[in-house]
């Protein structure tokens, strides 16, 4: 079965496309959510066309009323796909032939469907961009907001997930917050190297019509154009870069969906989710399971998988342009539509833990927590660390066998392991005590969590109120 030559590029062939290979080659079901930024990046052409007289401005005109009727056509849900005419480009060209006639045919003049697709990518890209570095910075300032709330409150720190020094959960939080920064600067700075204009590359080599790549650019909000016309149509890097920095997110999320959902259990009981971020069991009524934390988790693989299948696409490909680069839409996509997903529901549901505060301290007082506190008690003393480790260690080992903690041990039992131990011991011994005295920058003392939000609130706002280069300017 065959069907008719598509008009693009139809005269070079004797017969018609079979049917198959046509839907197999066709990218119209998937970049048809290009159509706003194919237009976009449409109407810039045009009006940069009409400035060096390569169309006159009722030329100009005509097309830019034709592209936004289309628009809103699309919007409507009355335009009918044709995979006949493979993509997102063609159909719309086609359209806008149909309306105005000959003059929609002269809009592809000094451009081809190469600059045309890397164009609308990074029009979309960017403006996707800025939507999750929105839901990002939500999400960090939630975080802040809660862990200024729980600058007091004392939980178990964990090394290997075994007991290792008290902290405060705004301490704990922060680190969450501290790994999001990274992520929103990775975010930012990639932006930067997708601000760069594709089109006027033509199909590889540039064109012969006297364009202004400066204007184009300008109109549609790139820093700069591309330097290099090979370049500009081949290379996919800055959409393998945002997989990066996706899948280095949503490794930081997962491991954030990890403490959630082990902390949520009867087992550890130190916080409690909404029950809207919660499903239960069609057989245990008592459950409470975590489904969006561990959905979450789920979804890095996904991630991880487009970020491979993008690396793997672009690994072998010569210079310029080749049909390998259709694929590149589909995971990018997906992986942009997963982001979206796993920060928004994060943004809503990390703010809204409620910690059990009493469960937290004490799992703290277990474990021996204050170990470290009671050693460098002992070097302050003047004993050598080395040998303050091993009396701690002593100490430990009599409190395991006697079912007490170093807190609940009298000062005649402690002064069985070293002389140097007085009643002021118990100061460092208590919980409290611990996480007061690491009252320095970076440190879990509940004054530093305090101004260390402080700081991360002023600085999201720098980060995320800063200017944005590179917006759509309507053309």
């Amino acid at each position: 079965m065959t069907q008719a030559t598509n008009q693009s590029w139809g005269g070079r062939f004797s017969e018609p496309t079979d049917a198959f290979v046509a839907a197999f080659t066709a990218s119209i079901p998937f970049d048809k959510r290009l159509y706003h930024h194919d237009i976009r990046g449409s109407i810039a052409h045009a009006t940069m066309l009409a400035r060096v007289g390569v169309l006159t401005d009722d030329e100009r005109d005509r097309i830019i009323e034709g592209l936004g009727e289309i628009e809103a056509e699309i919007e409507r849900g009355e335009i009918e796909w044709s995979i006949a005419l493979e993509d997102i480009h063609m159909n719309i060209e086609a359209r806008l032939t149909d309306k105005i006639g000959i003059t929609g045919k002269k809009l592809h003049t000094g451009r081809s469907r190469n600059d045309q697709i890397a164009t609308d990518i990074r029009l979309y890209l960017r403006d996707e961009i800025d939507a999750v570095a929105a839901e990002l910075a939500r999400l960090r300032s939630g975080l802040i907001e809660l862990a200024e709330r729980e600058a007091d409150t004392i939980m178990p720190g964990f090394t290997h997930l075994q007991t290792a020094q008290p902290v405060t959960f705004g301490h704990h939080l922060l680190a969450w917050q501290e790994m999001l920064t990274r992520d929103h600067e990775r975010l930012l700075d990639c932006r930067k190297r997708v601000n760069v204009l594709p089109l006027g590359a033509a199909a590889l080599a540039g064109t012969t019509y006297p364009i202004d790549r400066h204007v184009t650019a300008e109109l549609l909000g790139f820093e700069r154009p591309a330097e290099n016309s090979l370049d500009a149509v081949s290379d996919r890097d800055f959409a393998i870069e945002f997989t990066a920095f996706a899948s280095i997110l949503l490794m930081h999320l997962s491991r954030m969906s990890e403490e959630m959902v082990l902390w949520a259990s009867a087992q550890f009981d130190f916080v409690d989710l909404p029950d809207r971020f919660c499903t239960g069991s069609s057989i245990m009524p008592q459950k409470k399971n975590p489904d969006v934390p561990e959905l979450v988790r789920g979804k890095t693989g996904r991630v991880y998988g487009h970020l491979m299948s993008l690396l793997t696409l672009m690994k072998s490909q010569p210079l310029a342009y080749n049909k390998d680069n259709q694929e590149d839409k589909e995971p990018l996509f997906d992986t942009l539509d997963t982001v979206k997903g796993c920060l928004r529901a994060f943004a809503d549901m990390a703010p809204a833990l409620e910690a059990k505060a009493e469960n937290m301290f004490e799992a703290a007082r277990k474990g021996f927590s204050t170990a470290t506190d009671l050693a460098d008690y002992l070097v302050r003393a003047g004993v050598a660390f080395r040998d303050a480790h091993e009396i701690v260690g002593k100490a430990v080992a009599y409190g395991i066998e006697q079912k007490k903690d170093l807190s609940e041990m009298s000062l005649d039992e402690l002064q069985r392991f070293s002389d140097a131990i007085h009643d002021d011991v118990f100061e460092v011994l208590t919980l409290e005590g611990s996480v007061a005295a690491r009252n320095h920058i970076g440190g879990t003392a509940p004054d530093q969590v305090r101004a260390a939000a402080q700081r991360a609130r002023e600085a999201l706002a720098t980060l995320a109120g800063g200017p944005q280069e590179g917006t759509d300017h309507g053309a």
